[in-house]
C-alpha cells in the first residue's frame, strides 16, 4: 500500500514563505486543511487537518507529535499504515489540552490490544489533566464558544468529552529516547498553561505546537482563559537558540531552514513583547482599556510578514489579554464598575432619542458613511429597547454580517457573522439561556 500523497506540503511551505499562500481562504493556517500525507524528511510523515500532525520512524517504533482533532483519527491510522505497516506507535505528545491535539492515538491503541503490542505513552505537561477536568465541567460554554468563534453550532456527537488523558506529565522538562532519536519536551506558558515544544536534536526538528501558527499569535481569544504573551515570547526566543533546520508548525506548515525559522521566531517574539510593554507602559500611567486600545499598535516594520497577519486573533484583542492579566475584569470607567443592567440603560437612552425609529435611521446614516463600529453601538440599543422590533433585528443582521465580510480576523469573523443570524430570527443570540442543544433542537442554529 502507498502513501496517498494528494498535497506538496514542501512546495506549499514555501509558498507559505514567499507570502504566496491563500492565508485569508483555502490556505488558511486553523481552517485550512489538506488531503493526503506526506513524508517531508526521511521518517518524518506530515498531515495537515486543523492541526499539524507528525509521526516519526524512530527506528524502534513510531512517535507522534500533537494527535489532531477526532476528525482526524481514520485518515492518520490509514496514511500511517500505508506508509509503515507493521511499526507500532509507541509514544506520543500532546502539545496541549485544546482539542484539536488530542485525538489520533485512539486507533492505535485499538490496534496494540489486538495485536499484543504495548499501548503507546502518551506526554503531556502536568496541568493538562486539570484543563480536561475543566472542560469536562463547562461542557456547555466550550460548545458555546464554538458557535460563536466558527459560527456554527455542532451536534453532541462532534463535542465529546471521552478525552485521553495523559500517561506521563512532567512540570518543567522531560526527555525521554525510542530508537535513534532524543526527543526533548520543554514546558512554556503562551496560548496555554501548560503548552509543549518538542525537540529532536539528532535532526534538528522543533516542533513548536501553537506557539507558533502562521499569524497573529492566538495569545487575546475573547472567549477563553488566560493567555501568556510575555512568557509567549521567552519561548519563542529560546525555540530561536535551538538551531533548527524543519519547525513543523502547530498550524500552516512547516518552516525550512535555520535563517527563516530565527527570524519567524524572534519578529513573532518581538510583536508579542511590543504589544505588552506598550500596554504595560499605559497602565502605569492609569490609562483607562478604551485608552489603551486606541493608542497601542503592532510593530510597523512587521506588518507585512505573512506569519504575523491578523487573520484568527485581532491585536487587539491580545492587548484586552494584557490588561486582564495585569490589570482585572473591570475596563477603568466608573459607571461600569457596577452598572445598571444593559437593558435599563437602553431604554433610557432610546426614549432620549426619541424611540426606536430616530435611532435606526442614524444607524442607516452611519452605515452609509462606512462607520459600521458606531452603527453597531446604536442598533445593539434598539434591539435592547425593543427586542421585537423587526426592523431592528434587520439592521442588526446586515450590520454585523458587513462587520464581519471586513474583519480579517476569523474570531471577529465568526462572532459578527453568529450574531447576524442570530437577528436573522429576531433573538440576540440563539444560545441565550437554551444553549447549543436547545438551539439545535428549535433549528435556529
Amino acid at each position: 500500500m502507498s502513501i496517498n500523497v494528494e498535497t506538496d506540503f514542501l512546495a506549499l511551505a514555501e509558498a507559505f514563505w514567499r507570502g504566496e499562500a491563500d492565508l485569508m481562504g483555502r490556505d488558511h493556517p486553523v481552517t485550512g486543511q489538506y488531503p493526503g500525507a506526506q513524508e517531508i524528511a526521511p521518517g518524518l510523515l506530515y498531515f495537515k487537518g486543523v492541526a499539524a500532525i507528525s509521526v516519526i520512524d524512530t527506528g524502534a517504533g513510531l512517535v507522534m507529535m500533537d494527535a489532531g482533532t477526532r476528525n482526524d483519527m481514520d485518515r492518520v491510522y490509514q496514511a500511517v499504515r500505508a506508509w509503515r505497516p507493521d511499526a507500532p506507535l509507541v509514544a506520543a505528545v500532546f502539545s496541549q489540552h485544546h482539542l484539536d491535539h488530542i485525538w489520533s492515538t485512539r486507533r492505535f491503541e485499538s490496534e496494540a490490544a489486538g495485536r499484543g503490542w504495548a499501548a503507546p505513552v502518551v506526554y503531556a505537561h502536568s496541568l493538562m489533566p486539570q484543563h480536561l477536568d475543566r472542560y469536562r465541567r463547562t461542557a456547555g460554554w466550550i460548545d458555546s464558544v464554538k458557535a460563536r468563534q466558527f459560527s456554527r453550532v455542532l451536534a453532541a456527537a462532534e463535542n465529546p468529552t471521552d478525552y485521553r488523558y495523559p500517561d506521563v506529565t512532567f512540570d518543567d522538562r522531560l526527555t525521554f529516547k525510542v530508537g535513534r532519536y532524543t526527543f526533548e519536551l520543554h514546558h512554556a506558558r503562551g496560548e496555554t498553561d501548560d503548552h509543549v515544544w518538542g525537540w529532536v536534536p539528532e535532526r534538528r526538528w522543533l516542533f513548536p505546537g501553537d506557539l507558533f501558527i502562521w499569524a497573529v499569535p492566538n495569545a487575546g481569544n475573547p472567549q477563553k482563559v488566560q493567555r501568556y504573551c510575555e512568557e509567549w515570547a521567552v519561548a519563542l526566543r529560546k525555540m530561536a537558540g535551538c538551531g533548527a533546520e524543519m519547525m513543523v508548525c502547530g498550524h500552516g506548515l512547516p518552516i525550512i531552514g535555520t535563517d527563516r525559522i530565527q527570524q519567524a521566531l524572534l519578529e513573532t517574539a518581538e510583536y508579542l513583547e511590543s504589544l505588552e510593554r506598550q500596554t504595560l507602559a499605559l497602565m502605569n500611567r492609569a490609562a483607562s482599556l478604551d485608552d489603551i486600545l486606541q493608542q497601542v499598535k503592532p510593530p510597523a516594520h512587521l506588518a507585512h510578514r505573512p506569519y504575523l497577519q491578523p487573520i484568527y486573533d485581532d491585536p487587539q484583542f491580545l492587548v484586552r489579554n494584557i490588561w486582564r492579566r495585569y490589570g482585572g475584569w473591570w475596563d477603568g470607567e466608573a459607571d461600569t464598575l457596577l452598572p445598571a443592567p444593559r437593558r435599563q440603560q437602553a431604554i433610557e437612552w432610546i426614549a432620549l432619542a426619541g424611540g426606536v425609529q430616530p435611532v435606526l435611521k442614524r444607524v442607516e446614516q452611519l452605515v452609509a458613511e462606512g462607520q459600521l463600529q458606531l452603527a453597531s453601538h446604536l442598533v445593539e440599543m434598539a434591539v435592547l429597547a425593543e427586542p421585537d422590533s423587526r426592523a431592528g433585528h434587520e439592521a442588526r443582521a446586515r450590520i454585523y454580517a458587513a462587520r464581519a465580510d471586513e474583519e480579517p480576523s476569523t474570531m471577529a469573523r465568526g462572532i459578527f457573522n453568529h450574531f447576524a443570524r442570530s437577528s436573522r430570527t429576531l433573538q440576540r443570540d440563539v444560545l441565550a439561556l437554551q444553549g447549543v442543544a436547545g438551539a439545535l433542537a428549535k433549528g435556529t442554529a
